[in-house]
């Protein structure tokens, strides 16, 4: 069950990239035919970040003790101190842009520069900061591995 935890966290991670991704063309090509589903996935993106953030929270505080344990002991210390303690920080700023993103998509993105722009901008910062969490997360991934193969020697 502790694997379809983190998988199902990893799986929300990426949705959330890929609906971001969707949503950076939808309003770079901003009209009002498509206005309601840059709406639509504006809410998707947050929904999938929280889900994420969730599941995550869940697993950290149930079953990341004994992968830190691990990565402590292991050659790869720093998974859990540097990208960890750095994805705990981080992951706070992500997840009051995802909940801003929807409220400022509710703008007439079409007809507001401005407001398009500033979409485009909270986007573009959810996808760097998606993909540091993934990154980061691939990082404590190994430091888990790596302390394994360590007791196994």
């Amino acid at each position: 069950m502790n694997e379809v935890i983190l998988m199902s966290h990893v799986a929300l991670g990426v949705a959330c990239i890929v609906a971001t991704v969707w949503l950076l063309a939808d309003v770079l090509n901003a009209r009002a035919e498509n206005l309601g589903r840059i709406r639509w996935m504006s809410r998707a993106v947050a929904v999938c970040m929280w889900l994420s953030f969730v599941i995550a929270g869940y697993w950290y505080v149930v079953d990341y003790k004994v992968d830190k344990a691990l990565i402590l002991k292991g050659p790869w210390p720093f998974a859990h101190n540097l990208f960890m303690e750095t994805k705990e920080h981080f992951v706070i700023t992500l997840l009051l842009v995802v909940t801003y993103l929807p409220m400022a998509a509710a703008n007439n993105l079409a007809a507001n520069r401005g407001a398009r722009r500033l979409v485009l901008c909270l986007a573009a910062l959810v996808l760097v900061l998606g993909l540091m969490a993934e990154g980061n997360g691939g990082m404590i991934a190994m430091g888990v591995k790596k302390g394994l193969q360590v007791q196994l020697h």
